[in-house]
């Protein structure tokens, strides 16, 4: 199983650099108020969570032309002499390198350990506050609430663009929006993004690879979907949460 860095041991200065797709996506999922007591949240899909990750991962890495399609179109391979910097990036590159992959087996193989990793990373950028607590002296939990950063609501109304007013997104931003419909979660979205057939169709267009004027070229948007298409796939067969 492949065993991501944690978070401080990137390659590159974590304040430096662009978050991440998968970073993103987890702030996105983050749901700022739905906890047991006002003001603390949740990470939406858990169930689905480490497909999703695992496939913002592997988006990232095609969108920056670090891997590609195998010929088959159902495989992923690493592109020679291109690794990335980040080092959660680098692992799952390594992994692909070792061999080409079957991209559900690279999902299945990136995404279980993602979650600490990525989490961390946004609690380190101040976008959300994470604390430890211990209940009856014994057990401890950490407990996940909102930061003074308007990055979430940055990354909502870019979302929302794209999915209700029509906008033509940019590649990030079309995989963002795919690998959030393909959670699974974005009828928890309602109202900030409603709930509608309209909005449907646009997730599938977008899933599909329908991105307009920001469209990547055709080699790189060949590899996105097939990753999108092995991420829902992955999705759908997940375990549903209680």
């Amino acid at each position: 199983m492949l065993q991501p860095p944690a978070a401080r041991q990137r390659d590159i200065d974590p304040m430096l650099a662009e978050p991440t797709i998968a970073e993103d996506l987890l702030l996105l999922l983050f749901q700022p108020d739905v906890g047991v007591r006002p003001g603390r949240g949740a990470i939406a899909g858990e169930g689905t969570l480490y497909a999703v990750l695992a496939g913002a991962v592997l988006a990232e890495l095609a969108l920056g032309e670090h891997v590609r399609a195998t010929r088959s179109g159902s495989g992923v391979e690493v592109v020679d002499d291109r690794p990335p910097t980040d080092a959660l990036l680098r692992a799952a590159w390594n992994y692909v390198g070792q061999r080409p992959r079957a991209v559900q087996t690279a999902l299945a193989a990136i995404g279980p350990t993602l979650r600490a990793p990525v989490l961390a990373r946004v609690v380190d950028r101040g976008d959300i506050v994470a604390t430890q607590h211990r209940y009856l002296g014994l057990f401890e939990s950490t407990v996940l609430e909102g930061a003074d950063s308007d990055r979430r609501a940055r990354l909502m109304t870019a979302a929302r663009a794209v999915l209700v007013d029509g906008a033509a997104p940019s590649p990030r931003t079309a995989a963002l929006v795919a690998l959030l419909w393909a959670s699974g979660t974005l009828p928890q979205f309602d109202p900030d993004i409603p709930w509608s057939s309209a909005v449907i169709a646009r997730a599938r267009e977008l899933e599909q690879g329908d991105w307009g004027a920001g469209a990547a070229g055709e080699a790189v948007q060949r590899t996105v979907l097939a990753i999108f298409s092995a991420t829902v796939a992955s999705a759908l067969s997940a375990p549903s949460q209680p």
